[in-house]
């Protein structure tokens, strides 16, 4: 509900038959008295007990009807009001007992506000940055590392260790193929894994995926009752939208559950889900932060609409000597730019050259606020430059609706449509954003290739886990099916987390090309998505905080709009607080997987995850920095021996 706002005030004394000077009073806090300058030559400083008084050289042109002043007593002349909020707001021009003189008070918050928005903007144009709800990201056409498209991977120096890797994992399977010959007469040997992930309620599970997808829609529907006025978003539309998420999850996870699916199922039901949830979030809390801005900015350029009108009245009374700025020409500082910096640079709308104080006229910004600071008279020229300003402010706010989009389809709240929202669940993203860069055809012979490789790399998967992994989970099962106590137990844990070091390190490796790479590109080539950022040089770590920004780029500007900066302007979390409530709400997410895998919950991986926050710590000291490479190697030491630590403890225990 936006706050009362009175009408832009204007007052007119004819200096002689031809001009007349003008100013605008702003409002004060309260309702405060405000001079209005007439004449410099009869302008003095009086004051009644703090209350700042006009001065005026009345004569009858200032009473007559053509001020637009009308009389509504014989001592009161108020002007028109403007209501905004449904109760009216007026301003007064009570005559003194001193012949001639007369006090004035006003009530209007958009003009202070105006100039206290143009300081920040100043601010901002040097560098100081105001705190958003949530951060904002900047979509950009680029390729992922490994990608034949990028440049920089086929003159990259180490593009024959690439190579290397996968000539070693061929080898590797020409090896288990001839063991395999040699033990059982074919080069597959056993298939336990391929036989419990396909004769098992496959057609059950596509079509549950199917449901998770279609279900979606929901936020959509509720973000269209928002936009129509059936609810309101800060009340009661974030509180059912966080309600449908958890009935979302839960049941989902609760019907993986019931039907008793193997691992596989009810792992990719699980990572499938998480991503529509994470999609569902992002596209509601950003629509519904939009609707509130964007609601606030049509009733600003309403209103702002209606001053400038005003002004546009008072103008045509100006002298000769002063010309107001056209508002395109004002606007031209970021208009004139090209389309990407005039995005980036919407919120500089006044230049530096109106906003410093000229030399001895004390003409722009700085004198506006020294007047409405100081409680004293506005100049012509100050007036000249609150027009500029108004313009500038509604040029401002018209990009401001526009957001980041370059087509107005897009733009809030022509983007709730189901076209569009049918086009953001499948892209390779789970931040959602108006408008993202795209590309203008499929290239057929990638999407061949990328195709290939995903089931390329899955068969090398299966061969391994069945080589190599599956053997070991067998003999642990076994021992609990034996009667082995957890003590007895523990005593195999070394040798287990042995035999699983080396086949998990590279499982962990190739699931990560696997969806990063293969999968994630694919999906962006089919839906013409150009911004193939998924992952950056996570390798070259050398913390753990870096790894987690750099291997799973999605989630990580997801949790880094929508936990870590909205718990700060949320919740008024320090940054250290936020760090950890991110990372904690993480390491839940990563123990229902686990759960997921092993039907246990021990909370293992939460506080292996939790401990990496002190290493985080030590990797900022100076003597740390110092010492990259010793930083890269803790961080690999961790990153293979922590897979299979984990798994053999949830096995073992």
């Amino acid at each position: 509900m936006a706050a009362s706002a009175p009408p832009l005030v204007l007052a007119e004394e004819s200096l002689d038959n031809n001009q007349s000077q003008n100013a605008l009073l702003p409002r004060q806090s309260g309702s405060a008295y405000v001079r209005l300058k007439i004449d410099p030559n009869t302008l003095t400083q009086e004051t009644d007990a703090g209350v700042l008084r006009t001065e005026l050289v009345s004569d009858s042109a200032f009473l007559s009807n053509d001020t637009g002043i009308s009389r509504s007593s014989p001592d009161a002349f108020v002007l028109s009001s403007l209501d905004i909020s449904g109760e009216g707001a007026s301003t007064t021009l009570q005559e003194t007992d001193h012949h001639g003189r007369y006090n004035l008070s006003t009530d209007d918050p958009l003009i202070k506000d105006i100039l206290r928005r143009n300081v920040e903007r100043q601010d901002e144009a040097h560098g100081r940055k105001t705190r958003l709800p949530f951060r904002d990201f900047i979509f950009t056409k680029q390729f992922t590392a490994f990608d034949r498209q990028n440049p920089a991977t086929a003159s990259s120096p180490f593009h024959g260790f690439f190579t290397m890797f996968w000539l070693g994992v061929f080898l590797l399977l020409v090896k288990l193929a001839a063991d395999n010959w040699r033990a059982y007469g074919n080069i597959i040997g056993p298939s336990e894994l391929l036989e419990m992930m396909f004769d098992r309620e496959l057609l059950v599970m596509g079509v549950t995926d199917i449901v998770l997808c279609s279900s979606t829609v929901f936020c959509l529907v509720l973000q269209k009752a928002v936009l129509a006025g059936y609810l309101s978003w800060d009340k009661s539309g974030w509180v059912i939208q966080n309600i449908w998420q958890t009935i979302y999850i839960g049941t989902f996870v609760g019907w993986s559950v019931y039907r008793r699916w193997p691992w596989s199922h009810s792992f990719f039901i699980l990572i499938h889900c998480l991503v529509m949830l994470m999609k569902q979030h992002s596209y509601a809390f950003y629509n519904g932060h939009y609707y509130a801005i964007v609601s606030e900015l049509y009733k600003r350029k309403e209103v702002l609409g209606q001053k400038l009108e005003d002004l546009e009245q008072m103008h045509r009374g100006l002298p000769n000597g002063l010309e107001a700025t056209s508002s395109t020409e004002f606007a031209s500082s970021y208009l004139g730019e090209t389309q990407e910096n005039a995005l980036n640079l919407r919120h500089r709308a006044v230049p530096s050259e109106q906003i410093q104080e000229s030399n001895g006229n004390g003409t722009g910004i700085a004198s506006l606020l020294k007047a409405v600071k100081y409680r004293t008279s506005l100049q012509p020229e100050d007036v000249l430059c609150l027009r500029t300003i108004i313009e500038s402010e509604i040029d401002a706010i018209q990009e401001e609706l526009k957001a980041k989009c370059t087509d107005s389809t897009k733009q809030y709240p022509f983007n709730l449509t189901f076209r569009n929202f049918a086009q953001y669940i499948p892209f390779p993203t789970v931040v959602y954003e108006l408008e993202y860069p795209r590309q203008d055809h499929i290239d057929w012979y990638y999407v061949a290739e990328k195709v290939t490789a995903t089931f390329g790399v899955l068969v090398v998967m299966n061969v391994i886990s069945q080589a190599y992994i599956y053997p070991v989970v067998v003999s642990t099962v076994r021992m609990a099916e034996a009667g082995m106590s957890v003590g007895e137990r523990l005593k195999e844990l070394p040798w287990v987390i042995i035999d699983l070091l080396l086949p998990l390190m590279i499982e962990h490796l190739l699931a990560w090309y696997v969806v990063w790479d293969c999968v994630l590109n694919l999906l962006a080539e089919l839906t013409y998505f150009a911004d193939r950022g998924f992952y950056s040089s996570w390798w070259n770590s050398t913390s753990f905080d870096q790894y987690a920004r750099d291997w799973n780029r999605p989630v990580h500007n997801f949790l880094l709009r929508h936990v870590y900066h909205s718990s700060i302007a949320a919740f008024h979390l320090s940054k250290p607080a936020a760090m950890l409530a991110t990372f904690f709400l993480s390491a839940l997410v990563h123990e229902l997987v686990m759960w997921c895998l092993f039907r246990k919950v021990r909370g293992y991986l939460i506080g292996m995850q939790m401990l990496q926050l002190p290493l985080v710590g030590l990797a900022k000291t100076k003597w740390m920095r110092q010492r990259k490479l010793l930083g890269n190697v803790i961080f690999w030491f961790g990153i293979i021996t922590g897979p299979s630590c984990l798994c053999s403890l949830y096995l073992i225990t």
